[in-house]
């Protein structure tokens, strides 16, 4: 019962945000420029323009607007965009699989090397390899993504002339989501933009696995594993490494609504035709219901994963106190 009453708190808290989330969203479209301009043009007589004003209820008080469009996201419409007049969350889903490509990109390559780091700089904390990774961590933490991508084109594509600089290169159809894992030339045409986004994370996974894995290395019953004389690969990876995963998890689950977000810069910089780029173009032309449903995506994308996050975690651990649970 007391898990069911934290999911059921849980999931009211997730409701409230992405309410709070889509009234802020709705605010700042007043904010963003007069939406008939981008519909007619500056042809259009001003007479003719109230008329479509009233028409299309801007001159409505905002609750009842706000109201409307509520019940409308309700039902799955976010609004037409002005630009390709189509209705905006269909334009949004056309390029999440080009964003859900890089941000698994990014994820393969940060487990790839921050596991593997993080355990080495946790077992041998003292050796060259740990210092110089734990140092180029602290830069890799400082250097904004974008930098890292600039330097990554300057130096692989201008100079080198290995990879390529932009694009996403060619696609193959996967059961209609249009993949470029299935061709060398998308694979290609992956790397680079897949690094500059893993750069900022990476350093901080490794940091996270060696802290936690160092921690529970000093608790008793891994003293008392050397004790019994198990070999070291077992007391450091199946008794302590295990053991760290937990929480590596948990920060993880909440990282991949945090690279969404830096996927704004990197695809801006290899013009990667996924969500980031089109909300970069959607304010650049004003498309307000774009920009609102881009805002709203974004955020239901953070709700849902920390709200998994959180129930997987306190169903996989029964030592957390639960919220609303008496002591």
């Amino acid at each position: 019962m007391d898990y069911l009453y934290f999911a059921i708190r849980r999931l009211l808290q997730a409701v409230l945000v992405m309410f709070v989330i889509s009234l802020i969203g709705f605010s700042i479209q007043d904010n963003l420029g007069d939406p008939l301009r981008e519909l007619v043009g500056q042809s259009v007589s001003e007479d003719e323009r109230q008329a479509m004003r009233e028409r299309m209820g801007l001159n409505d008080p905002f609750l009842i607007q706000y109201g409307r469009f509520l019940g409308n996201a309700v039902q799955g419409d976010l609004g037409n965009s002005y630009f390709f007049k189509k209705p905006a969350l269909e334009v949004i889903a056309a390029k999440f699989p080009a964003t859900l490509e890089l941000v698994i990109g990014a994820t393969i390559i940060i487990i790839t090397f921050a596991v593997p780091l993080g355990i080495y700089c946790a077992i041998r904390p003292k050796s060259w390899l740990a210092r110089f990774v734990m140092g180029f961590s602290i830069v890799g933490i400082s250097v904004p993504v974008f930098l890292t991508a600039i330097f990554s084109i300057y130096i692989f594509s201008v100079e080198l002339g290995w990879m390529p600089s932009f694009g996403r290169g060619e696609t193959s159809d996967l059961l209609g989501w249009n993949s470029g894992f299935l061709t060398v030339d998308g694979l290609v045409h992956l790397v680079l933009p897949s690094l500059s986004l893993a750069s900022i994370m990476m350093p901080l996974f490794i940091r996270l696995i060696r802290s936690e894995m160092m921690e529970i290395l000093q608790m008793e019953y891994i003293r008392f594993a050397w004790a019994k004389g198990l070999f070291p690969k077992r007391i450091w990876f199946l008794h302590a490494f295990k053991n760290t995963l937990l929480p590596v998890i948990t920060v993880g689950g909440v990282q991949v609504g945090t690279m969404l977000a830096y996927t704004i810069l990197t695809e801006s910089v290899f013009q990667w035709p996924g969500m980031g780029f089109l909300f970069l173009e959607a304010v650049n032309r004003v498309d307000t219901p774009l920009i609102i449903a881009y805002i709203i995506v974004v955020g239901l994308i953070f709700v849902v994963t920390n709200t998994f996050v959180d129930l997987i975690y306190t169903w996989v651990n029964p030592t957390v106190k639960l919220v609303g649970q008496k002591s």
